[in-house]
This record gives C-alpha cells, structure tokens and sequence, in this order.
C-alpha cells in the first residue's frame, strides 16, 4: 500500500460542482483536495490563488465559469481571459503543475451561446500553457443544456451526472499523466463501487 505521503496531490479548483463532489469517496486512488467554493466565479479564483499554490498539489482539475455568466452577467472575453490567466499563474508558480482544464458544464438555455463561444477559445488556449483540456459537453449536454436525467435543477450535477463525470475524468487524468488508456470500460460503474 502506498504512503499518503508519497502519492500526488490532486486539487479541485471551481464552484459549488466542484465543491459539492465527493472526490475522496469516488477517486479512491488519490489523495485529493477539495477547493471547490460554492458560488464562486473566474474573479474569485484568481483572487484565491495564493492558496492553491501554498498547498502545492502535483494535479489541478479546475472547473469555473458559470457563475460569471449567469450571477455576474460576464462577457465571454471577461471569462475566457480570467481562466486563462489563472491557467498561466498556475503554471508559473507551479511549474511543474499538471493542469486539467474542464470545460464549463452546460447551464440555461440563456448563456448556452457564452458557454460554448468560451469553452471554443479555452480548448484552442489550453496547450499554451501545458494543460489539457476534459470536455464533458458529450457525456453531459442534451443540445444546450444538462441532460435531465443528471440534474435536478438544470445546473448543478445529480449523482448520474457526477458519474458522468468520474467516467471521463479518470482515464482523463491518466492522459494528463501521460499514462496508457484504461483497459476496462468505466462506464457502468456505480458511485458505490467506485469507493471500494
């Protein structure tokens, strides 16, 4: 069995999808932190960036841009050049950083256009600076918006949609780790079997 000490940091950086993940539970291979922060928006990361690079993780998953489109009524430009300059302030600090980059989950028929104008320059932008970028727009979108069947409310993630999720975002970071593909399909797994 493998130290805690020894095994990479893996830190979620986002929002109240972010923070509302059981990340622990469902990645049990990991040590993970969980910086999500309900109701925060591209500004508020960048302002709480000394902290994720105090606490040095070797992995960042950052999810963020919703809440600059719907609360903070933002223009794409304003989102995109936000994220990208937390992706580059990241990189600086943490050189040695692996960065992967979700796209902005889908959101209200309203600022479907913003979402995809911005996740559009973020996946162009993302190797600039050495990320990778996780697109879960196909294991989660129904046109414009969130499947029905993940979601309650019509932005944030039922248990489906985090399984969605934790079916791309594992073999995602092992392609962030430069490691071979999975050799098992993911994607009948329940959240349960996934904390055994």
């Amino acid at each position: 069995m493998t130290d805690d000490s020894e095994r990479e940091l893996v830190a979620f950086l986002g929002a109240s999808i972010v923070a509302a993940g059981d990340w622990e539970s469902w990645l049990p291979g990991e040590r993970v932190l969980n910086m999500g922060i309900p109701g925060d928006t591209t500004d508020a990361v960048l302002a709480r960036l000394a902290s994720v690079v105090a606490a040095a993780p070797n992995v960042i998953v950052l999810l963020i841009g919703t809440n600059d489109f719907m609360e903070a009524k933002a223009s794409v430009e304003h989102v995109v050049r936000n994220i990208e300059t937390i992706l580059v302030d990241l990189r600086r600090d943490l050189p040695g950083v692996r960065l992967l980059l979700v796209s902005i989950t889908p959101g209200s028929d309203a600022i479907a256009a913003k979402i995809t104008e911005a996740n559009r320059h973020l996946r162009q932008f993302v190797a600039t600076c050495h990320a990778q970028f996780l697109d879960l727009w196909p294991a989660l979108a129904e046109g414009d918006h969130l499947k029905t069947a993940l979601t309650e409310d019509g932005i944030h993630l039922n248990a489906d949609g985090y399984r969605a999720w934790v079916d791309e975002l594992i073999p995602g970071l092992e392609r962030l780790r430069g490691l071979p593909p999975m050799s098992r399909p993911m994607t009948a797994i329940d959240l349960g079997d996934l904390a055994s």
